[in-house]
C-alpha cells in the first residue's frame, strides 16, 4: 500500500507531528482527493487545547481541503480522475485535511469553479457551511430562512446582524443576508475591515474599537430601518451573544455558533450551530447546499475568504494553529499545502 505524509496529533494535549500513513482506497460513495491546500481553524488548536471529539490517537485534523480527484469508488457519478473538487472533511483520519490524501463522500464535494485557486477554494467550506446551516437550513437545526435555495425566496426590506463580521464565518454570513436580499446588513467588527466587509455586502459597519459590546443593541436600533428578527454571533461568548438577543425582537432568532437550544425568553429563538454537513441532521441539506454552492461561488454571489499562504507543507501547520490560537490572525485564512511537504 503506498504511503503518504500527515500531520499526527500524537496524544490528547500532545504536540503536531509530520509523518507517515496510508493512502486509503475510497469506498462506495467517497471519492480519494489529493490535497493540495488545506484551511486552518480555531478548531484545530482548540482540540490539541482542550481534547475535544476526538477519541483515538494518533489523530489527523483539519477540515477544509481542496485538491484533484485521485480515485473514484463504487457508485460515484458526476465525477472523474483530476476533476479540481473542494470540501468539508471531518473529524475521522480518513476524512481530515491534513494530510495529502482524503476521503470524502462525493455527495458532499463540489467542483472548484474556474475563477477560483485552490487555496481560496479551501478557505470555504467550514466558514460557509457553518453559516449556511445556521441561516438556511430548516428548523430547529437552522433559522431555515431558505433550506432549498430557492432563488425565489427574498428578503427585501428586512435587517440583520453579524456580531465577528470579519471572522471566517462571519464574511460568509454577510454574504448569505446579501444573497436572500436583506436590505440593511450591520456587522460588528475592527474598523480596518470597513471596506472589505461593505465589498461583501454589509451596509453599516459598527466599530468594535469605538463601540463596547454592550452599546450593540442600542446603535443598532438607530441604524435598522426595521426592526431585527435575526442576528448571527459568530464569536459564541457571552457577551456577544447578550447583544444578538437584545438586538432582536420578540419572536426573533438568534443564530450562535456556541451555545445550546433553549427559549432565550420573549419568545426569542436560539439556534446553535453545528456546522458539519456530514452529521447526521445536516446531511440533507448538505447535498442541497453542495448542488448550490460552486455555481454561487462561479457567479460571484459567494467569495472565498482572503487567504495567507503558509510555508513548509503540513509543517508549517502548527505554527499556523500558534498564531490563530494567540489571535494574530484577522480577516484572513491560513491555508498550508500537503503537497509541498518534504
Amino acid at each position: 500500500m503506498s504511503e503518504q505524509k500527515v500531520l499526527f496529533l500524537d496524544k490528547p494535549h500532545g504536540s503536531f507531528v509530520v509523518s507517515s500513513a496510508p493512502i486509503l482506497k475510497p469506498g462506495p460513495g467517497q471519492i480519494s482527493i489529493k490535497v493540495h491546500a488545506a484551511a486552518l481553524n480555531p478548531i484545530d488548536w482548540k482540540i490539541q487545547a482542550f481534547n475535544f471529539y476526538i477519541k483515538n490517537y494518533p489523530a489527523i485534523l483539519g477540515t477544509d481541503l481542496a485538491g484533484d480527484v485521485e480515485e473514484i469508488g463504487e457508485g460515484v457519478e458526476g465525477f472523474s480522475k483530476g476533476d479540481k473538487v473542494f470540501g468539508q472533511g471531518f473529524f475521522g483520519n480518513e476524512m481530515a485535511g491534513f494530510q495529502q490524501y482524503a476521503l470524502i463522500p462525493a455527495d458532499l464535494v463540489g467542483k472548484i469553479p474556474s475563477n477560483i485557486s485552490y487555496a481560496q477554494a479551501a478557505s470555504i467550506p467550514s466558514g460557509y457551511t457553518t453559516a449556511a446551516v445556521g441561516l438556511l437550513s430548516a428548523q430547529p437545526f437552522g433559522a431555515g430562512l431558505n433550506p432549498t435555495y430557492d432563488p425565489k425566496v427574498n428578503y427585501t426590506g428586512e435587517s440583520a446582524l453579524i456580531i465577528g463580521g470579519s471572522t471566517a464565518n462571519g464574511q460568509f454570513a454577510i454574504q448569505i443576508f446579501k444573497y436572500l436580499g436583506y436590505s440593511t446588513i450591520i456587522a460588528y467588527a475592527s474598523a480596518r475591515h470597513t471596506d472589505f466587509l461593505k465589498s461583501l455586502g454589509a451596509t453599516h459597519i459598527i466599530d468594535r474599537g469605538e463601540t463596547p459590546i454592550e452599546m450593540v443593541a442600542e446603535t443598532v436600533k438607530k441604524i435598522a430601518l426595521t426592526p431585527l428578527k435575526i442576528s448571527y454571533n459568530a464569536l459564541g461568548d457571552a457577551d456577544s451573544r447578550s447583544a444578538c438577543f437584545d438586538s432582536i425582537v420578540e419572536g426573533g432568532q438568534v443564530v450562535d455558533v456556541i451555545s445550546e437550544f433553549k427559549d432565550a425568553g420573549n419568545g426569542k429563538r436560539v439556534v446553535t450551530i453545528m456546522g458539519s454537513a456530514h452529521l447526521p441532521q445536516n446531511r440533507e441539506f448538505g447535498r442541497i447546499m453542495w448542488k448550490n454552492v460552486p455555481g454561487l461561488v462561479q457567479d460571484g454571489v459567494i467569495l472565498p475568504n482572503r487567504v495567507e499562504k503558509l510555508p513548509g507543507g503540513l509543517a508549517g501547520i502548527s505554527e499556523g494553529l500558534e498564531r490563530l490560537k494567540a489571535k494574530k490572525v484577522s480577516g484572513e485564512k491560513l491555508v498550508a499545502f500537503p503537497q509541498e511537504t518534504v
